[in-house]
């Protein structure tokens, strides 16, 4: 019997390419970041699994190019990269990897607050080119994060796993929701305070962003939003870029009416709005959320499973919401 021929468009663990190995042919692209449009369109057909990332765009043209494909496994949580209704209207499922990256997220989250918070990464830049001067009482001083609020937008659960660290750090948690889902408590059954966005917004010393990217969520940062911001807030965000209007967020910052930004996505990745790099008060990071190499292997290794399950003719293990 032929194996089935599944398109893998990035470079995966050797340990996930062995797991697939028994089960189809590979088609692994091999060139340095993403694959071309052309290339995927090409290089898809035949094929009846995918194997792909959130800088893949996976739109109704794509599979149209695959009459024959049956899976989409994203190696991620978020899918917005993926029409996932040309895909249910063309019988093909789709995929994601949830739980797997929840853990290192939301650790790297707070690497960002205490980074912009305490201001190490401006520090470093300064040390690197031979600014600093020495120590001083009043030199490059932060903010306490203890009795301040941290306000969570979206409770899934990176936000939950991110909620549940604050205590760690003296804060008290106020969230808002993009669905109706709640209440939430901490880990020690402490309540949580639901708010609308613009209570949380106007009442939170830190506001972190875990939402996916929706129409409902594009430019949930905008210039009236912030503009309710507490004065001398901090934005974080982890979850997808388009979700803050970078122009908005620059312009705040550089009016003083924000204290601080830390940011690992982007409207434009890899482009990043020219302000933003001027700012020294803005952490700016390369979209490493889940970059261990624990979490990286196991996102793949749940889409290759995920691709094993589909085309042995079961059920996907980790289907997208329909």
């Amino acid at each position: 019997m032929t194996l089935p021929s599944v398109l893998i468009t990035r470079r995966i663990p050797d340990s996930v390419l062995q797991r697939l190995e028994p089960h189809c042919r590979i088609d692994l692209y091999r060139g340095d970041g993403a694959i071309p449009a052309a290339e995927l369109h090409a290089r898809l057909s035949g094929k009846r699994g995918l194997m792909c990332l959130l800088t893949d765009r996976v739109d109704a043209a794509v599979m149209d190019a695959a009459p024959e494909l049956r899976i989409v496994a994203n190696i991620a949580v978020g899918y917005d990269n993926i029409d996932c209704a040309a895909a249910r209207a063309r019988g093909i499922v789709v995929t994601n990897t949830p739980d797997v990256l929840t853990e290192a997220t939301a650790d790297f989250t707070w690497g960002l607050i205490l980074d912009v918070t305490r201001r190490v990464s401006e520090g470093e830049r300064l040390v690197r080119r031979g600014a600093w001067r020495g120590w001083a009482l009043d030199f490059m001083l932060g903010t306490d994060l203890r009795g301040k609020q941290l306000g969570v937008v979206g409770m899934g659960r990176i936000g939950r796993a991110v909620a549940a660290r604050a205590g760690a750090f003296g804060m008290r948690v106020a969230y808002s929701t993009v669905d109706a889902g709640g209440p939430f408590a901490g880990p020690h059954g402490e309540p949580y305070a639901a708010m609308c966005l613009d209570e949380l917004l106007t009442s939170s010393d830190v506001v972190t962003f875990h939402v996916p990217l929706t129409p409902q969520t594009r430019h949930l940062v905008n210039r009236r939003s912030v503009l309710r911001l507490k004065r001398g807030a901090y934005i974080v965000n982890t979850s997808r870029g388009p979700v803050i209007d970078e122009e908005a967020l620059a312009w705040a910052l550089g009016e003083g009416l924000l204290a601080g930004a830390a940011l690992d996505v982007y409207e434009r990745e890899p482009a990043i709005h020219p302000d933003l790099l001027r700012l020294e008060r803005v952490v700016l990071a390369p979209h490493l959320g889940s970059a261990t190499v624990e979490t990286r292997t196991a996102m793949a290794d749940l889409a290759a499973r995920n691709v094993i399950a589909v085309l042995a003719g079961g059920a996907p293990l980790t289907p997208v919401p329909a």
